[in-house]
């Protein structure tokens, strides 16, 4: 849901029409680590450089509890980059509020009957 909103948020705000199209998905990395960091203290390449086993990447072996944090941060961080905050600046927001959401839903009865009719 709020993938399309993310990237348009990122594309209308983030990305010169000058740029090519590798130079944007550079921006579009930069933008995904940024939750990453928020949510998991590690950019991709870190996770991959602690992995180096495992297929897939950091929200591939991700908890319920993460995605639905890391879905709330992508939107939250498409109002931000609409505000003009810096990336610095929404990491800082980003991790405050990553923090104080994994502990709400940690708490959450109804999210751990959730994730247990999800195991397998």
């Amino acid at each position: 849901m709020f993938w399309g909103c993310y990237t348009n948020s990122i594309k209308e705000n983030l990305i010169p029409e000058s740029v090519t199209k590798n130079q944007a998905k550079v921006i579009y990395a930069s933008e995904a680590d940024i939750l990453n960091m928020a949510l998991f203290g590690k950019t991709a390449l870190n996770w991959r450089d602690e992995n180096k086993g495992k297929e897939g990447n950091i929200r591939d072996y991700s908890d319920v509890t993460q995605l639905v944090v890391l879905a709330n941060l992508e939107g939250i961080n498409a109002e931000l980059i609409r505000q003009g905050l810096s990336q610095s600046e929404r990491l800082i927001k980003l991790n405050k509020i990553a923090i104080s959401q994994m502990r709400s839903l940690l708490g959450s009865p109804s999210l751990k009957k959730l994730s247990e009719k999800n195991v397998v």
